[in-house]
């Protein structure tokens, strides 16, 4: 808990609460001197200043401090209803009360900056550590498909004449791979960019969720080596008023998610039904799953299980979830039975009368 953090209130209400405070125990304290004393009443006004100075700015606070020392002197200090003191003990108190007043403020400002300064070193160095981590994770994720690509060419032009069509096929479907791969990881940064920004605007229309699933299914083919992928279409899904483009990333980072993931022949099930007024998509898998420990973790950006396999630069669920938090919809991560993982999908929307295969 950061106790001296200011609060976000402009300095015009900060004096108002601050002056507003003082006054009321200044109010409660005058029907209660003749029990308490006017030096009892000194400590009860610095309490309050002191409780201010740890929450608000230093001007309103140091004019909060001058005000009751005034209201101090002025209702308390004998002679009352005067701004005379009547004995050196009292004018010395009366000093005293203003000195203290100031050094806690004082204090609770240094406090305060000394806070905030911590606080912008650990921010800074906890950008250079995810700069790193970006850095590191795109230079081996970029270099090995540009590897890649500037191989296969390389080995086309200079072989030319010598490499049979199949070979020169085979050459072919590697730059397409790699090329894919690349766009890939361009697209989840863009897509990273636009979600920070503020910038990403939900286009919603009547969309068919059965066929887009079908469409990055079909898309991603190429990732699905050693993969069984099981996805019974719902002849009785609506139609749900959704932004395509927004659903069709969240899938395609789910599903290449898993492809990556997951161990080979392993299993992943995709399920989408219209529950609760809200378009639900499971994702499971039966591959090694995630321990509990770091499941909270797996939606942060740049992170990555560790002891994970290469593929990926812990971008894909970060951007699912912002995704569908921008939709106004959730993203859960919880493990399957026996073992695996299961994601789940929810997002509000509104559902046509009209069922698709009816």
């Amino acid at each position: 808990m950061n106790l001296f953090g200011v609060r976000r209130y402009p300095a015009w209400l900060q004096l108002t609460i601050s002056l507003g405070l003082i006054v009321t125990l200044s109010v409660a304290s005058y029907f209660a001197s003749d029990f308490i004393g006017y030096r009892t009443v000194a400590l009860v006004l610095l309490l309050a200043v002191s409780v201010l100075a740890m929450l608000f700015d230093v001007m309103p606070v140091l004019v909060t401090a001058f005000f009751s020392a005034v209201i101090w002197n002025f209702f308390f200090i004998p002679p009352v209803f005067t701004l005379h003191i009547g004995s050196p003990e009292d004018a010395l108190m009366a000093l005293m009360y203003f000195v203290v007043a100031l050094i806690n403020v004082v204090l609770s400002s240094k406090i305060r900056q000394f806070e905030k300064e911590a606080r912008d070193k650990q921010e800074r160095d906890e950008t250079i550590r995810l700069y790193d981590t970006m850095l590191n994770s795109l230079s081996h994720e970029l270099r090995t498909p540009i590897a890649a690509i500037i191989g296969s060419v390389d080995a086309i032009k200079s072989e030319q004449g010598k490499i049979t069509e199949e070979q020169k096929e085979e050459l072919i479907a590697e730059i397409e791979v790699a090329a894919e791969r690349l766009n890939q990881q361009v697209g989840n940064l863009i897509s990273m960019s636009r979600l920070e920004s503020g910038v990403l605007k939900m286009r919603p229309d009547w969309c068919d969720v059965n066929e887009l699933v079908h469409y990055v299914l079909k898309r991603n083919e190429q990732h699905r080596v050693n993969r069984e992928v099981s996805f019974a279409q719902n002849e009785k899904l609506p139609l749900m008023y959704l932004d395509r483009k927004v659903v069709e990333q969240v899938l395609q980072n789910l599903i290449v998610n898993s492809y990556q993931h997951t161990p080979d022949y392993s299993i992943i099930e995709i399920q989408v039904k219209y529950s609760d007024g809200a378009c639900e998509i499971i994702v499971s898998d039966n591959g090694n799953g995630f321990p509990p420990e770091f499941i909270e973790n797996v939606f942060e950006k740049f992170y990555r299980l560790p002891g994970s396999g290469t593929g990926g630069i812990g971008l894909g669920l970060s951007i699912a979830r912002g995704f569908v938090l921008a939709h106004g919809g959730t993203l859960h991560l919880t493990q399957n039975n026996p073992k695996g993982a299961v994601f789940t999908v929810r997002i509000p929307c509104e559902a046509s009368k009209i069922k698709i295969g009816v």
